[in-house]
C-alpha cells in the first residue's frame, strides 16, 4: 500500500492537475448590450453590466464602485456613437487597462436631432441587422481575448445570429401585413429611428409637446390637430401620465395611448423584455396593434 501511494505521489509530481484559467472579466455599459455579451460569452466570462435593467444610460452617473469594477476588467463593451458620454471620465478615474470594444463598429449611423443639434443616432440595436453586427463584434473581441474559448464563443454567436435572423423575418412579416399608409406612430420615444428605417414605419414627434413639462391647452390642441391631420391613432407618449389629458385626446381623436415600449433598457428578469430578443417580441405586437387602428 505504501508503495502504491508512493507511485501516485510520483505521478502527481510528474503530471500535475491542469490549471484552469479564470474567466474573462468583462464589463458592458448597459443592459441591452450586456444581454448580447452574456449570450455570446456564456459561462466562459465573468460579466458585469454598469447600467442595469430599467436603467437610463443617458443620465447614468458612475460611482466609485463602478470605477473599481472597470479597473479589474479585461474587456469593456460599449455601444459607441455617443451613447455613453460619461464613459471617458469613468475610464480615467478607474485607471483601467481593459480593452474597449465599440459594439456598433461597422454600423451605418443615422442622424437625430438632440437639443437643436444634429448628432449620430446611437440606438442602432433597434435594427436587428445591426444587432447581428454587434454580435459579430462581441464574438471577435471575446475570441481574441480568450483564444482557448473561441469555439464556444463562435457556437454561441452562431446560435444567437440564427435567432436574430428569424426574429427579423417575423418582424418584417408582422409589419408587412399592415397597409403602408397606416404605418405611422406618434411617440416621444426618440430611440426608434433605426427601427422605423429598417421596417418601414414613420415615427413622428408630437408637435409642441415637451418631455419635461405638463402640456398646455395650446400644446394639446396642436397635438390633437396633428393626430387628426395624420389620421393617427397609434400613440406612445411617455410623459402624458395625467389621465385627464389622455381622456381629452381620446375623446377628440378616437386615439388612445399604447403600452410600454422598451428601447434603451431591458426589463428585470421576469418582466416583459428581459432579453434582446424579448424586447422585440414585446414591442412589435404593441406597435402593430396600435397602427392597426390608423385610418
Amino acid at each position: 500500500m505504501k508503495r502504491l501511494f508512493g507511485v501516485l505521489a510520483l505521478l502527481l509530481a510528474l503530471f500535475p492537475a491542469p490549471a484552469f484559467a479564470a474567466p474573462l472579466k468583462v464589463v458592458a455599459t448597459f443592459s441591452v448590450l450586456g444581454d448580447m455579451v452574456r449570450q455570446v460569452g456564456g459561462d466562459r466570462i465573468d460579466l458585469t453590466v454598469l447600467v442595469g435593467p430599467d436603467g437610463d444610460a443617458h443620465t447614468f452617473e458612475p460611482s466609485p464602485a463602478d470605477a473599481r469594477l472597470l479597473a479589474r476588467a479585461d474587456l469593456l463593451f460599449l455601444n459607441g456613437l455617443g451613447f455613453e458620454p460619461w464613459l471617458a471620465k469613468l475610464a480615467a478615474a478607474s485607471g483601467t487597462q481593459a480593452r474597449f470594444v465599440a459594439a456598433s463598429d461597422g454600423v451605418e449611423p443615422l442622424s437625430m436631432n438632440e437639443g437643436g443639434a444634429t448628432v449620430p443616432d446611437p440606438h442602432a440595436w433597434q435594427d436587428l441587422a445591426n444587432g447581428a453586427i454587434y454580435v459579430r463584434n462581441i464574438e471577435a473581441a471575446l475570441a481574441s481575448a480568450a483564444p482557448a474559448d473561441a469555439k464556444a464563443f463562435h457556437e454561441n454567436a452562431a446560435h444567437l445570429l440564427r435567432e436574430l435572423a428569424d426574429l427579423d423575418k417575423w418582424t418584417r412579416a408582422e409589419i408587412a401585413a399592415l397597409p403602408e399608409p397606416s404605418r405611422k406612430i406618434i411617440t416621444t420615444h426618440n430611440a426608434f429611428g433605426y427601427f422605423g428605417a429598417a421596417y418601414g414605419i414613420a415615427f413622428l414627434a408630437p408637435e409642441g409637446l415637451s418631455t419635461d413639462a405638463e402640456p398646455s391647452a395650446r400644446t394639446l390642441a396642436r397635438l390633437i390637430d396633428q393626430i387628426k391631420r395624420e389620421h393617427i391613432r397609434a400613440l406612445f407618449i411617455e410623459n402624458m401620465s395625467d389621465p385627464r389629458f389622455i381622456r381629452m385626446i381620446s375623446a377628440e381623436t378616437g386615439a388612445s395611448l399604447g403600452g410600454k415600449l422598451y428601447s434603451d433598457a431591458l426589463s428585470k428578469p421576469g418582466g416583459a423584455a428581459p432579453t434582446y430578443q424579448a424586447m422585440f417580441r414585446n414591442n412589435v405586437p404593441q406597435l402593430v396593434a396600435a397602427m392597426r387602428q390608423n385610418r
